[in-house]
């Protein structure tokens, strides 16, 4: 009883020393981020929308884009997926994702990767997971081409915060110059940006309303297949719509931010 206690003590001492921690993971029992202020998060959001993802995956390949300390990642694995990679541009999230996948017994390659050097990664996945980093980037349209470009093989699981009206508009393909109307609709898509901060994060720099976040995927060339929650969204590649020449060619890598 009492070696129990000490090496509880101790792995209590390594979540601590990791800290602070933005997914609240159960290692052996013990919570890293218990008082959450979105609750037990991200797991009270997984379970909205879970039942899109298959309950078996074995033998696909799964990308955690921006994994943090590697929740969906695991949820992956436990769902039999194959190989499973998950890439952040944080070492901190890392460190953590590393750690949880170790003590969980889970076979997960992690990478300090951005989301803009996804094309270096020279393989396409069965299953992309994007959730909660489109609106952390300075360059969204451009992470969602280059995804669609380089990495999505079949579907990705996608998530973005949202603000702003959830109805959409049914809009003409073009409109005259002359028009102003249309766009004082708040059902218009819309990408908000934020100069400062939102909920005192700098990174927080484009908050998109919904009419805006399924034009913008669309747009790079996904077809919506399933909305379970509102922020979230499972697609498959489609076709791209039109792009000019320079467009493709920094899409294609040529080019980097």
């Amino acid at each position: 009883m009492f070696e129990e206690a000490k090496e509880r003590m101790a792995l209590q001492e390594e979540i601590a020393a990791l800290g602070p921690w933005f997914h609240n993971m159960r290692i052996r029992g013990i919570e890293t981020s218990p008082d959450h202020f979105l609750g037990d998060y991200p797991a009270v959001k997984w379970n909205t929308f879970k039942h899109v993802i298959p309950e078996d995956l074995a033998g696909r390949s799964v990308l955690d884009i921006g994994c943090n300390a590697g929740f969906y990642a695991q949820e992956m694995k436990r769902r039999n997926a194959g190989r499973v990679l998950g890439i952040d541009s944080d070492p901190h999230y890392l460190r953590q994702a590393e750690f949880a996948a170790e003590q969980a017994g889970a076979e997960i390659e992690f990478r300090l990767m951005s989301v803009y050097e996804v094309a270096s990664l020279r393989e396409r996945f069965d299953l992309v997971l994007f959730m909660g980093v489109l609106y952390h980037l300075r360059h969204p349209l451009l992470a969602l081409d280059l995804l669609y470009e380089h990495v999505v093989g079949e579907r990705m699981l996608f998530q973005c915060m949202q603000r702003g009206t959830k109805s959409v508009a049914q809009l003409d393909t073009n409109y005259d110059f002359k028009e102003w109307g249309i766009f004082d609709r708040p059902d218009y898509p819309k990408l908000f940006f934020v100069e400062h901060r939102f909920a005192d994060d700098p990174t927080n720099w484009f908050i998109p309303n919904r009419a805006c976040v399924e034009a913008m995927l669309r747009s790079s060339g996904f077809l919506i297949e399933a909305n379970p929650e509102r922020e979230v969204y499972l697609v498959r590649r489609g076709e791209r719509p039109y792009m000019d020449e320079p467009t493709l060619r920094v899409i294609g890598g040529a080019v980097h931010p």
